[in-house]
């Protein structure tokens, strides 16, 4: 499985167990390819979520603009 990286607009809040999902924050799906970790994304968050990203787009400089960090769901 591979791990793929969702963000949200700034009127995306979604809530999951034990966490709120929003602006500040990347969500980490695990699926077997880009287009199964599509899917999933708009199965959990409909419309409601901006970018999806691969594993290797994430660095330092891109998490600087999410200070809540990456949460699994």
């Amino acid at each position: 499985m591979n791990k793929y990286y969702i963000t949200f607009g700034q009127d995306h809040t979604h809530r999951v167990p034990n966490h709120t999902l929003d602006k500040d924050c990347v969500a980490v799906i695990e699926a077997v390819d880009y287009m199964a970790a599509r899917k999933k994304a708009f199965e959990l968050f409909e419309a409601k979520w901006c970018f999806l990203y691969e594993e290797e787009k994430i660095d330092d400089k891109f998490m600087s603009y999410f200070p809540r960090g990456l949460i699994n769901v």
